[in-house]
């Protein structure tokens, strides 16, 4: 077998069908459209969710609630949490997303009161709790609010 012999194997690979070549071609006149009507034009097609002039299912089903575009996204974080961190860590944004306690920093960050900690750490963040920087401040750490 030479390289000028190779061939791919039969019905691998397929012509693709040219359409409005002619009509010797079998696919020339009206160009595999049939004749006339919507789907026969340029840009012929209904858009998303048409439903042929039915009144659509987005406007059939009730609208309820508010969304607000402004809204600030905070991501929580309770004290039991903070367990991860060895004893006189600086604990901030950085800090927590490398261990994987918070997934994204959002718009801020909230410390919680939920759990305990025994040891100090030095906590920077952009909201705290009252019942949270009281366990913190007796376990001997710091509270720094950005």
């Amino acid at each position: 077998m030479k390289l000028n012999e190779l061939k791919p194997s039969p019905g691998s690979r397929k012509k693709r069908k040219r359409i409005g070549r002619g009509n010797g071609s079998g696919h020339g006149g009206t160009s595999c459209k049939g004749a006339k009507g919507q789907k026969a034009r340029a840009g012929g097609r209904t858009r998303p969710g048409f439903e042929g002039g039915q009144m659509p299912l987005t406007r059939r089903l009730p609208k309820r609630g508010f969304f607000n575009p402004f809204r600030k996204e905070i991501v929580i974080v309770n004290i039991g949490q903070l367990g991860r961190f060895p004893q006189g860590t600086v604990v901030d944004a950085a800090a927590l997303l490398e261990k994987g306690v918070i997934r994204t920093e959002g718009d801020g960050i909230k410390i919680l009161g939920k759990g305990t900690i025994e040891y100090p750490l030095t906590v920077k963040t952009n909201w705290i709790s009252r019942q949270a920087r009281e366990k913190i401040e007796a376990s001997g750490g710091t509270v720094e609010v950005i």
